[in-house]
């Protein structure tokens, strides 16, 4: 790379080499030491690419699986998901299809259910680890935790579903996956005592919990975890968007016989 260029580009996660006869474009491209076109192209797994661009290192064996398993699980929340729904919105009412998925990532950043909660869940998984007393203290008196500027307090503990009644199947059968694939201490533990963790929060597991645990046994920070997050979730916004602006709103699902014309 010229002198001019490596002036320009500073970065510990990418390296580009220039075309001869074009500086603005790449003759090749190396991802923390891995030749993306001529390596990671033909090798690669996309979750192993996800992990590399976020920690700077080769997944293990282990940390591949949990982080497929996990991306597999979170990739359609479904219609019943604040994000879905307000993309599907989006979709319905005629929007630019950039915007149904900023609108998916605008309610899904949030404290219910939302990135902001896992950011909140794997501040707690590093102040608590394995240690269920922390839990129970944490859950019952919470610390004021990130930027109360533009972050309200939560009102429920993070990783849980305050408007829940038991645990979800799902959310059971991936942290049951997750715990079979992943080799984890911390997993193990967030099954063993998941229900007891439940009885401090007053409220069942829900799929932001699990995936903080996969992504604090992933040593993800909690601003990274909470980029994935938002990042993991957006294909199950798009389809379903994409389906609702050709079904139309009179197939709206949940609200049919709320929409009634008067002329």
């Amino acid at each position: 790379m010229s002198k001019k260029f490596s002036e320009v580009i500073s970065s510990r996660i990418w390296c580009e080499t220039p075309e001869l006869d074009n500086p603005f474009a790449a003759s090749s491209c190396v991802c923390c030491g891995y030749d993306v076109y001529n390596d990671l192209l033909k090798n690669a797994r996309y979750s192993d690419y996800l992990y590399l661009l976020f920690k700077h290192k080769q997944p293990s064996a282990e940390q591949s699986a949990l982080l497929e398993g996990l991306a597999i699980a979170l990739a359609n929340p479904g219609p019943r998901d604040h994000s879905v729904r307000a993309a599907m919105s989006a979709g319905v009412g005629g929007s630019t299809h950039a915007s149904a998925l900023i609108a998916a990532l605008a309610v899904g950043a949030g404290n219910l259910g939302g990135a902001r909660e896992v950011f909140t869940a794997l501040e707690y998984w590093q102040h608590c680890h394995t240690d269920l007393d922390k839990w129970q203290q944490w859950i019952a008196d919470p610390p004021q935790l990130g930027r109360e500027d533009i972050w309200h307090p939560m009102e429920h503990a993070p990783g849980f579903d305050p408007n829940g009644i038991s645990c979800p199947t799902p959310v059971k059968q991936t942290l049951a996956h997750l715990v079979e694939v992943g080799n984890s201490e911390t997993l193990r533990w967030l099954q063993a005592c998941r229900t007891q963790l439940e009885d401090f929060a007053g409220c069942p597991l829900a799929f932001s919990g699990v995936a903080a645990a996969v992504l604090y046994e992933l040593e993800f920070l909690p601003q990274e975890a909470e980029m994935l997050f938002l990042l993991l979730r957006l294909p199950g916004a798009a389809i379903h968007s994409l389906e609702q602006e050709r079904l139309g709103w009179r197939k709206y699902p949940f609200f049919g016989d709320g929409f009634k014309l008067t002329s």
